[in-house]
């Protein structure tokens, strides 16, 4: 087999999902298997060699093709040289991944942000596939983020490129900590944690919501539901993630100009109700120039964009 072939792992704190992409970043197929977290850092490690060889056989030609194995993990990573400084959702701290995964694998490893990898992943095979500069939003639990010029993944100098969940962009009277440390990052207003707390605020003061009678937990989805059936509670919430979320759209558009932003995760599958509200306010605050040809898009490859844009790293980053 002569075609070039890569690898890539989506490392969740309950699942692993390795893809196996071609140089184009056409995903031929996947496997998936659990984490196994409270087995310890080790453990995590050796699944992942299991789940990359049940994907790839080695010995087959498809496995000599493989020129590499990326993966994408959520935490605080020395990019460079490849080691886990801390994870919040998994055993890591301090640990040299890519030295031991290529020990376990015997193929070249490259490790990066989750965030970063799903970016790359609808930049290289999704919505990004035919433009060379795009930035991408992955509204969760928190907001990430990640940057593609000229076709490559943006890194800085610490990986920490493209950290737009922490950008400081609250208004200082509206502004909460964030999970980060820092006062008015845009993750404590538009991921869906933070569209969930002001929910609960309106609540908790008595504010006349519908949100009052849901029962259950809260969720993200209902305060969407309310407002497109016209809670004006919810709406405020709505339109305050939106305004935040266009506002630092127009802040990245006079940086780094890209052509195409492009939003994934839970959140934005409210759709255009949300993507009206933030094209708008980016329209009002961007210059002319700036906003020129820009589009802002949905991400269209779901939960396979990590182990796309991770596969990817050896081509794109």
């Amino acid at each position: 087999m002569s075609e070039s072939l890569f690898v890539g792992v989506d490392l969740g704190g309950t699942a692993i999902k390795v893809g196996l992409c071609n140089a184009t970043g056409d995903l031929l197929r996947t496997y998936e298997g659990p984490t196994q977290a409270v087995d310890g850092a080790d453990a995590v490690l050796t699944n992942i060699a299991a789940y990359v060889k049940e994907l790839v056989p080695p010995g087959t030609p498809e496995w000599d093709a493989v020129e590499g194995v990326g993966i994408g993990i959520a935490g605080f990573l020395n990019i460079p040289e490849g080691i886990i400084d801390f994870s919040p959702n998994l055993p890591f701290k301090n640990v040299p991944v890519k030295q031991i995964m290529e020990e376990k694998i015997g193929k070249p490893v490259k490790i990066n942000n989750d965030a970063n990898v799903a970016a790359l992943g609808e930049a290289w095979g999704g919505a990004g596939k035919n433009v060379q500069h795009c930035v991408c939003y992955t509204l969760g639990t928190g907001v990430g983020g990640g940057i593609i010029l000229h076709n490559r993944l943006i890194e800085g100098s610490t990986g920490m490129a493209g950290e737009l969940g922490h950008m400081s962009i609250v208004a200082d009277l509206e502004a909460i900590q964030c999970g980060c440390g820092k006062m008015g990052c845009l993750e404590t207003v538009s991921s869906a944690t933070g569209i969930i707390r002001m929910a609960k605020d309106a609540v908790a003061r008595g504010d006349r919501t519908s949100l009052s009678f849901v029962e259950g937990e809260l969720t993200a989805k209902d305060v969407f539901d309310a407002a497109k059936g016209g809670d004006e509670v919810a709406q405020r919430i709505v339109s305050r993630a939106a305004f935040y979320l266009g506002k630092s759209m127009a802040a990245v558009a006079v940086v780094v100009n890209p052509q195409r932003f492009i939003i994934g995760g839970g959140v934005s599958k409210a759709g255009d109700f949300l993507f009206a509200q933030i094209r708008e306010v980016f329209h009002k605050l961007t210059p002319d120039n700036a906003q020129a040809g820009v589009e802002i898009v949905s991400a269209e490859l779901g939960n396979n964009a990590g182990v796309v844009g991770a596969a990817g790293l050896f081509l794109r980053a």
